[in-house]
């Protein structure tokens, strides 16, 4: 399987993580309690990582953001959040920025890319808060350059506002910026980290920031209901991720670049009438695959494949994009680094060739 996500792993393979946990963390201390014990070894560690004064840890992401931006802006004054269209709150949180935390998005652009220093300069409507998804997922898992980030947070400090970097993925940005995750860090106010996206833990995040705003958030950590009893096995995996996965992390991004580029090659090579890999060098070692066939068309044909062959080169779901038109996410990980480019090219012409075989016979 070219793209296998560790957390999509049976329950004894996932329980075997822990089977690490004493390399990271002493076992004969006390389990935590209510964010205690080896919760807050996890926030020192996150810190000291991204350069920041302090972190708390959440259970999900969506908590964490919301309570950032919601600490923003009380001392902002303003509840006014700019972002952009195909962020994570605006598509996958059921509007919860403003339904749960008061907070009133407004969507700097929608463009399937990062907003410029521009649109974020001239924005026609003042807010207190801008926060950047690093990468934007939805529009391919894209970033900007160095530079044009540099820029677009300075257009945002011109406007007196607080730049909230939304760093779900922000661990496997380094190799795309060529800076250190405390460089990039250091240019935001805040940070929120996954710990299952990229590090394959059981779960939470963590926010990142000034001592002081690390503080009032558990304060409504505490509020939300994510002050969970214990959060020993989450915040173990997290660890162990920490250990195991970011210093892999380059050589994933690195290795995604030949994955996309034999991908393109191979589809092209199997007849496919047109395709896309993007972006077409991979940002980060995620990326999408579009192909002009209607999602239930390209699934069977990618299940098929599977099912003949024994090797799965699709594995994740195919999004309707419009007629005639679908697109996946390809991860590359671990188990991809077990695929030279020759092998991707033979099964992506292998898959385009039953493509085209399919849609002969249905004409």
């Amino acid at each position: 399987m070219l793209a296998r996500l560790g957390f999509l792993g049976p329950l004894r393979e996932r329980l075997a993580l822990l089977e690490a946990a004493g390399s990271v963390y002493d076992l004969d201390e006390a389990a935590d309690l209510y964010g205690g014990g080896v919760v807050e070894a996890l926030e020192e560690r996150v810190a000291g990582l991204l350069g920041t004064e302090a972190a708390a840890f959440f259970p999900t992401g969506t908590m964490a953001q919301q309570v950032a931006l919601r600490c923003w802006a009380g001392l902002s004054g303003s509840p006014v959040v700019a972002l952009h269209g195909l962020s994570h709150p605006e598509v996958h949180e059921r509007n919860a920025f403003s339904r749960v935390g008061g907070l009133r998005p407004v969507r700097v652009t929608s463009e399937p890319r990062m907003p410029t220093a521009a649109e974020v300069r001239d924005f026609d409507e003042p807010f207190g808060a801008l926060m950047l998804e690093l990468p934007l997922r939805d529009a391919g898992f894209v970033l900007p350059t160095w530079e044009e980030l540099t820029e677009v947070v300075d257009a945002a400090r011109e406007r007196e506002a607080v730049v909230h970097f939304d760093g779900a993925r922000l661990w496997e940005c380094t190799t795309h910026f060529g800076r250190p995750l405390e460089e990039i860090a250091a240019l935001a106010d805040s940070v929120y980290v996954s710990f299952y996206k990229s590090l394959d833990g059981f779960g939470g995040a963590a926010l990142a920031g000034p001592a002081t705003l690390a503080e009032e958030a558990k304060a409504w950590r505490h509020r939300y209901g994510g002050n969970v009893f214990q959060q020993f096995p989450t915040a173990l995996s997290a660890l162990i991720g920490l250990e195991r996965e970011l210093p892999r992390l380059p050589e994933y991004v690195t290795h995604a670049r030949v994955v996309a580029a034999a991908l393109r090659e191979g589809l092209e090579a199997g007849g496919l009438p047109w395709s896309r890999v993007h972006p077409e060098v991979p940002h980060t070692h995620d990326f999408q695959v579009w192909l002009p066939y209607d999602a239930g068309v390209v699934a069977e044909a990618a299940i098929r494949a599977a099912e003949e062959t024994g090797t799965v080169l699709f594995a994740n779901h195919w999004d309707p994009k419009g007629p005639g038109l679908s697109s996946t996410e390809v991860y590359v990980r671990a188990a991809a680094l077990e695929w030279t480019a020759d092998d991707v090219r033979a099964a992506a012409s292998d898959f385009a060739r039953r493509l085209t075989a399919d849609e002969a016979v249905r004409t």
